[in-house]
């Protein structure tokens, strides 16, 4: 069955990002034969003096296949309190992917435009069958841990931090390979043309589609009659 981890402000200035510790996670449950890891995607919330947050206020969510949501929750949760930094606020969530409902994705948008609160976040997972638990510190990464789930879920916002071998592509292929090598669903220009899947496309050192559609979304541009990456300048602006 399908479901979505959502993990947030497992951080501090000194530690790697809660990017980098979501996919530490997801190699732990494929290791431990939990789950099968499916993607990560980064999600921005709202940045505001009101929030306590590390560097960008971003929260992750892990897509994950599994018959054992429960072991995978108290593995999850056994990680993260082992793994988070001291300061930090963790939060995490997990929930099917047919019952994450209408409430939650009222939620995760709302967390991109509003100040939100602990309780709001609370009252939305427990009505949602949601698992939330604040980890360390205040609690206060359950907003974006249940955020995270909710813009995976609705598809129009992030970017992929990682999916099965995205991260070893390097230089040019046809555009079929980057789909295959990298498990990315479609490669198109900004307006949403998509390629032939013949064409060549560098993908450079810095490849990172975004959530458009419910797909892994590849955008690309032709320079000079090659086909090229949009910017990461691009992509950010787009995933955010």
């Amino acid at each position: 069955m399908h479901y979505l981890l959502g993990i947030d402000d497992t951080d501090n200035l000194e530690s790697r990002g809660t990017g980098h510790r979501v996919r530490q996670l997801a190699d732990w449950l494929a290791e431990n034969k939990l789950a099968a890891p499916l993607g990560i995607t980064r999600h921005q919330l709202l940045v505001d003096p009101q929030i306590p947050y590390t560097s960008h206020n971003s929260s992750a969510c892990l897509s994950v296949e599994t018959e054992n949501a429960n072991d995978v929750w108290e593995a999850a949760r056994e990680f993260l309190l082992r793994e988070s930094a001291l300061g930090s606020d963790a939060g995490l969530t997990l929930a099917q992917w047919d019952s994450i409902n209408e409430s939650v994705l009222s939620f995760a948008k709302r967390a991109k435009l509003e100040v939100l609160t602990m309780p709001e976040a609370q009252q939305t997972a427990s009505q949602s069958q949601i698992r939330c638990e604040g980890l360390t510190g205040t609690h206060g990464g359950i907003i974006g841990a249940v955020s995270a789930i909710g813009l995976h879920r609705a598809g129009n916002d992030g970017r992929f931090l990682w999916l099965p071998g995205l991260r070893e592509l390097k230089g040019k292929y046809p555009a079929h390979e980057i789909c295959s090598l990298g498990h990315i669903d479609r490669i198109c220009t900004l307006k949403n043309l998509e390629l032939d899947s013949k064409a060549i496309v560098d993908v450079g050192e810095w490849i990172r589609p975004v959530l458009r559609d419910g797909k892994a979304t590849l955008y690309v541009e032709e320079n000079k009659h090659e086909w090229n990456i949009i910017s990461k300048e691009q992509i950010k602006q787009l995933s955010n």
